[in-house]
């Protein structure tokens, strides 16, 4: 049973075990300090035949410096000579305290037994002290005749045996103490403190306490109850004092003297900063008991006066930056008269001060930099350093481009911290046609990263001091309204953005004129907004004012013109409307080429968009050549890891997927999302885009356990990067939902969809396109679960929507018309579902033509309506057809053909056409898995189909050997209990008790 043991019996057990075994570690340490704060009579643990000198320590309790003391110990130990090891630091670092508690620490150990002894470095003969020692501590006795050199060599030649130790506190100049210090013995340990950079291999630089010592230190003097019950700002006050041990000492002794709350006293500070009373010694109360010298200022102001006037004027300069890390090449970069040579003598003054730190550039204390900026006040010079590291930070904005890539954004990462100073503190002192600039340049920063949250605050911040510098109406104004206004629309926020737009539109008008190009620009903006929220009227409306306005103002053959064309292009492809959009396209693709030739990026655009317009409408060779094209124009002219050359790839591999190409498709998409994380990092809204083009490859693929965490990793990303109110999440979680209701977890699948509809409702309202695509897809939803009156309250609420939107004639209003056939089909409303077949049937060859998979699709679902009506001699000549467009328009392998084949083997299995259909469906199931491979559910559905031949045949133990893959793959794929698989099993069990009923 273990005894409760008092502080002194535990300190004298820690003193002797370390004595014993020589080994001290940072837990002993750490021990004995907090030990001695303890215990009330700590002398009694101090042999009293070492003699020793060593001053009062200055602190409550000292934290924080084990290791350092741990350090300190080794490099004194080091050596077969004398050791000299040096503690280097700012002023107010606790350089003296350190050494104080080493001292203090070896005396209690006894492993000096030859004596401590402390000399005062700073304006005191050092001399005079060693003689002073020997005489009172060590009984010796100098000849008086000699000199003081000659007496002290006397000293150190008589001292008492054992080691030594000396501290040399506060040195200022080495050289005036140099001959004074002990022989060239080993037994002679030197400890120096100071605030200059020596050359001896021992030295070390001592830091600013880590944040949990500097609380701890901060705790010790307010007590912990204060700091627990405000933490956060015990926390900001250590960030505030910048964790230097003198300010937090004096700090906390002042709270605790007024009784005043951490809060107040961090407002104090805020207010006041280096100059409050807290910080500085009161040398009228009598109540003090710190043993320090100096406030904070005044400690500082021993540096400062060793400083040259060129080292004083390059700390003022520097007072100007932010605190963080400065690039060199920005201070060289301010006019200050000096060249580069000069400038580095003056920094290395600093250095050798310790006045400035060099970490990952150099930088500044927080209050070393709120001292030297007491100080600019008597520099001349300091005004026109503030113009010129202003403008030095514009030409940096400036260079910053509107789409940063990640070595881009790394390489201006180190000045963002200054441009963010400019535009917030030193404003005043950029000119007037660059003022926009400093905010405009943070903005691009952040907005490379996709955050836009910052990107918004550097916008907003910009119009406001524009507004209050140059007035409410001034053409910078218009700019940034227009800025806020895209980053408005890129995040979804649409009725922000359009006051926005059309404010700055109206300020164009008024300021440059209804004539201006600039209004052109306006205008096109407005039109993207509104084609974005599906107001395509309005859209069509100022697109072509803008593209009438560049025209005139501009001639036919400027850029302006080509993206009027462009937009106008892009519009009426979103309306479906592809015989106007074409001409448009060719047109822009045209003038692009006369005006910047062949071998441009805006050339390879318009070979993209006409690219899309050929896919649209079927052409598929066209698009193919356009979109190849393109991405190997975009390859020469911008290098293979390039944002646009990513773009490109996304682009064709969405062809190939769309084709069924699947194998070409995935490493395009691969390729892309390695160029985009490469370039802009991993949470960024196109990296969410590219991973969603992947997902969405893998779910057609049937590749499900891969498509989903992709899916999911997608939905957070975009909730992260884009808030939880964007229509970029919503299509995220749209098509979540689609990867569950493939795999038939339809509870997830609503869920998420009626998530979606909810964020478009509360976006863009219940009147807009995607609102529409959401509805007919929760119908497609019910319509699988068999909830087929629900599916058609939806499918109809679509269709009308469409309607109304789109206008009678659009792919879209097409979609609905057909899926609503196919819900009628499936309830056995044959009457009604064929006019809605019919109709789509017309509608499609009127806008596709009769050369268009969707024309296939229309005839496989007509002739499955036939089908199953028994009209079997209008299905057949229907299904062939279908079969032979796909064949003809996407080649003998792909999905479409499959699903082709299919739907004739099963047209010739239900009249009894086994002959025919079982080639058919063989040769369904071999392309299913050459497309899909062995473990997609298509490939299930065709052997559950070829089962079902073989049963009518009764070729039964053929059909159960189908019938078991077919399970297997359903049960892996879509889990047990999807309805596949519980048909399956059910089509299983009968086939065997079959199969037992012949035996």
């Amino acid at each position: 049973m273990s005894e409760n043991r008092s502080p002194e019996e535990i300190l004298q057990s820690i003193l002797r075990n370390v004595q014993v075994g020589g080994n001290l570690t940072t837990g002993d340490i750490t021990q004995i300090l907090n030990l001695l704060v303890i215990i009330q009579q700590p002398e009694v643990f101090k042999p009293k035949e070492t003699p020793q000198n060593i001053p009062r320590g200055n602190v409550v309790k000292f934290v924080g410096r084990a290791e350092a003391l741990v350090s300190l110990h080794d490099k004194l130990q080091n050596g077969n000579q004398v050791v000299v090891a040096a503690i280097e630091g700012m002023g107010g670092v606790g350089k003296t305290e350190l050494a104080t508690q080493y001292a203090l620490i070896h005396l209690l150990l006894n492993t000096y037994p030859g004596g401590i002894c402390w000399l005062r470095a700073r304006d005191e003969d050092i001399g005079l002290q060693i003689l002073q020692f020997a005489i009172a501590k060590l009984g010796l006795k100098p000849p008086e005749d000699w000199d003081v050199l000659q007496q002290v060599d006397f000293c150190w030649s008589r001292w008492h045996d054992g080691d030594v130790l000396v501290v040399l506190d506060d040195v200022t100049d080495y050289a005036k103490v140099e001959d004074y210090l002990p022989p060239q013995s080993p037994r002679f340990k030197l400890l120096i403190t100071t605030r200059l950079q020596l050359d001896f291999p021992q030295s070390f630089t001592l830091d600013v306490l880590s944040e949990s010592a500097a609380v701890e230190l901060l705790q010790e003097w307010v007590g912990g109850e204060k700091v627990a019950q405000e933490l956060g700002e015990a926390k900001e006050i250590c960030e505030r004092l910048g964790y230097l041990p003198l300010a937090l000492n004096l700090v906390g002794r002042y709270v605790k003297k007024r009784k005043i709350s951490l809060a107040e006293m961090l407002r104090r500070l805020e207010a006041k900063k280096l100059v409050h009373e807290s910080l500085a010694r009161d040398e009228k109360d009598k109540t003090w008991t710190l043993n320090v010298k100096w406030g904070v200022i005044a400690a500082f102001e021993l540096s400062w006066d060793d400083l040259s006037d060129d080292a004083q004027e390059l700390a003022v300069l520097l007072s100007l930056f932010a605190l963080a890390p400065i690039p060199w090449s920005l201070v060289e970069s301010v006019e200050t008269g000096k060249d580069a040579e000069e400038l580095e003598d003056s920094r290395v003054e600093l250095e050798s001060l310790h006045l400035l730190q060099d970490k990952e550039g150099y930088k500044l204390h927080q209050l070393i930099r709120e001292f030297f900026q007491l100080k600019q006040g008597d520099f001349n010079q300091v005004e026109e350093f503030k113009r010129s590291l202003c403008g030095v930070m514009v030409g940096v904005a400036k260079n910053i481009p509107s789409y940063p890539t990640v070595e881009q954004i790394q390489n201006v990462t180190p000045a963002i911290p200054h441009l963010a100073e400019v535009a917030n503190n030193l404003i005043q002192y950029v000119s007037d046609d660059r003022l926009i600039w400093a905010f405009i340049g943070n903005a691009r920063f952040y907005y490379g990263q996709g955050l836009y949250d910052k990107v918004a605050l550097w916008y907003e911040q910009c119009l406001e001091i524009t507004k209050k510098r140059l007035g409410e109406e001034h053409p910078d104004v218009a700019i940034s309204l227009s800025n806020i206004a895209n980053l408005y629309r890129d995040q979804g926020r649409y009725s922000e953005a359009e006051t926005r737009f059309i404010e700055a539109l109206a300020l164009m008008h008024k300021l440059l004129g209804s004539e201006h190009i600039d209004v052109a620009i306006s205008l096109n903006n407005l039109g993207l907004l509104y084609s974005n929220q599906g107001r395509y009227s309005e859209a069509e409306t100022r697109f072509i004012e803008a593209l009438a306005l560049a025209r005139k103002l501009v001639g036919e053959e400027n850029f302006h013109v080509a993206t009027g064309l462009n937009n106008l292009a892009q519009l009426y492809c979103d309306q479906g409307k592809y015989s106007e959009a074409e001409p448009l396209h060719i047109e822009a693709l045209a003038l692009r080429r006369k005006l910047v030739g062949e071998e441009h990026p805006d050339v390879a655009q318009s070979l993209n968009n006409l690219a899309f317009l050929y896919n649209f409408q079927g052409r598929y060779s066209e698009a193919e050549t356009r979109f190849i094209e393109a991405l190997a124009l975009m390859h020469k002219l911008l290098g293979a890891e390039h944002l646009d050359v990513a773009a490109g790839l996304n682009n064709l591999a969405a062809f190939y997927n769309s084709q069924g190409r699947y194998s070409e498709a995935e490493p395009l998409l691969l390729e892309a999302l390695a160029i985009i994380r490469n370039l802009l990092g991993e949470e960024h809204p196109k990296v969410a885009t590219s991973l969603n083009n992947l997902a969405y490859l893998y779910t057609y693929q049937g590749r499900y356990s891969e498509a989903e965490p992709l899916h999911i990793q997608v939905v957070a990303l975009r909730r992260k990067v884009l808030g939880e109110e964007h229509p970029e999440l919503a299509i995220s979680l749209n098509n979540l939902a689609g990867l569950y209701s493939f795999q038939g977890k339809y509870s997830e699948a609503e869920s998420f969809l009626i998530e979606a509809l909810a964020l478009y409702r509360k976006l863009l309202g219940e009147e807009h396109p995607y609102f529409a695509t959401i509805l007919n897809n929760l119908a497609e939803l019910y319509c699988n679960q068999g909830k087929y009156s629900e599916a058609e309250s939806l499918h109809i609420q679509a269709l009308v929507l469409r309607l109304k939107l789109l206008g009678g004639e659009h792919i879209d209003v097409a979609t609905s018309f057909n899926n609503l056939a196919n819900l009628y089909r499936y309830q056995g409303k044959y009457s009604e579902a064929e006019p809605l077949y019919v109709q789509t049937l017309a509608l499609w060859r009127k806008l596709l033509g009769e050369e268009h998979p969707y024309f296939a699709t229309i005839l496989n679902n007509l002739a499955g309506l036939y089908r199953v009506q028994g009209r079997y001699s209008e299905a057949e000549p229907l299904y062939i057809k279908a079969l032979a467009l796909s064949c003809k328009l996407l080649g003998e392998e792909n999905p479409d053909v499959a699903t082709g084949l299919n739907n004739l083997a099963v047209l010739y299995d239900s009249q009894g056409r086994y002959n025919e259909a079982e080639p058919l469906y063989v040769k369904t199931l071999a392309l299913w898995r050459k497309l899909l491979g062995e473990e997609h559910p298509d490939v299930a559905t065709s052997l559950n189909n070829l089962a079902g031949l073989y049963h009518s045949q009764g070729r039964y133990s053929e059909a159960e050997s189908l019938c078991i893959q077919a399970l297997d793959i359903f049960e892996q794929q879509l889990g047990v209990n999807h309805p596949d698989a519980v048909t399956t099993r059910r089509n299983l069990a009968f086939l065997r008790d079959r199969l037992n009923s012949q035996q």
